[in-house]
């Protein structure tokens, strides 16, 4: 009996320490006692966000210049001379959406790969649901869900649903759970029938859909999307919308930091909205605030009148 009591707080305490994050949904009926006892033990420590969901400080990034040719090879030695960030502080508060807007190069899809983890930044902090980014990255990447506008990560030669079990197991769902949250999911983002093909057979717009979905499997409480509805036709980038605000942001209270070129999706889904150019924070607050501070009476004109750029600098092609 001892060693089953000396087992049974050894496997307790090192689940608490190491903090697996796991959904309040991700048990069911068919776990034992003692599942659902180490499940209701993650979701406590994955509920346990600050107020600060997200917290910026002084956050600098760059990069050394672009070489070509055997100049290439000296990149990885030369000295960080491209900055993309420029002392940039801001925080998102539990439970809030915030937009990024601004033009190509503006340091959008660097601060959320910084945040994401996949970026180390030159100096400042960033400290996502209470965890350090840099120090804490395995604690942080168990609290968030991240989309990336192009780089999905899928293995093209696995389906599309066995894409999504193995991430869902990467983030410690069980089976129960994922044969559960994978159909609902797929369903509401029209995926449903292409779960068994191959993702190298999928168009780039249900590559994307598939992206979205795998972001929200885990139920996250901090999401990062970057550019969510690119590639997305005009009817499913709606229906995505309406999703996100409804269900994710409203529902599960999650807090939401995005990028975007669409100002009426930011102006529907944004609390606040984060102007950047070239690196530097130029403005945050919300959309309203941003046209009064300005004089303006869009936010398309508010973001001409803040930056110096042309509207027409925010318009990107369209992916096929």
């Amino acid at each position: 009996m001892r060693r089953k009591h000396t087992f049974f707080l050894l496997r307790f305490g090192r689940n608490y320490l190491t903090g697996i994050a796991v959904p309040r949904h991700a048990a069911s009926s068919d776990e034992s006692p003692v599942q659902l006892l180490f499940s209701a033990d993650r979701q406590a420590i994955n509920s346990r966000v600050p107020d600060s969901a997200i917290n910026i400080e002084s956050l600098e990034k760059s990069f050394p210049q672009a070489r070509s040719g055997w100049r290439a090879m000296l990149q990885p030695f030369s000295a960080a001379t491209a900055t993309a960030l420029r002392g940039i502080s801001f925080a998102v508060n539990r439970g809030e959406a915030v937009a990024l807007l601004g033009t190509n190069g503006a340091g959008k899809s660097t601060l959320l790969r910084i945040l994401a983890t996949l970026l180390l930044p030159t100096r400042g902090s960033a400290m996502v649901a209470g965890h350090d980014a840099t120090k804490e990255p395995a604690a942080v990447r168990r609290q968030l869900g991240y989309h990336a506008g192009s780089d999905t990560g899928f293995y093209a030669r696995l389906t599309a649903g066995e894409n999504l079990r193995f991430f869902g197991r990467l983030n410690h769902l069980s089976d129960s759970f994922l044969r559960q949250r994978i159909p609902v999911l797929a369903e509401r983002f029209e995926v449903a029938d292409i779960l068994g093909n191959q993702v190298r057979t999928l168009s780039s717009g249900t590559i994307q859909r598939l992206s979205l979905l795998r972001a929200l499997l885990h139920e996250p409480k901090v999401l990062l999307l970057d550019e969510p509805t690119r590639s997305l036709d005009a009817l499913a980038a709606a229906d995505f919308r309406r999703f996100l605000k409804s269900e994710v942001l409203q529902r599960q209270g999650t807090s939401l930091l995005f990028a975007s070129h669409t100002l009426p999706e930011i102006e529907y889904l944004a609390d606040r909205v984060a102007i950047l150019k070239e690196g530097t924070l130029v403005a945050i607050d919300t959309a309203a605030a941003l046209k009064a501070r300005s004089g303006a009476a869009s936010l398309e004109e508010a973001f001409s009148v803040l930056t110096g750029h042309s509207a027409h600098a925010l318009e990107e092609p369209t992916a096929s």
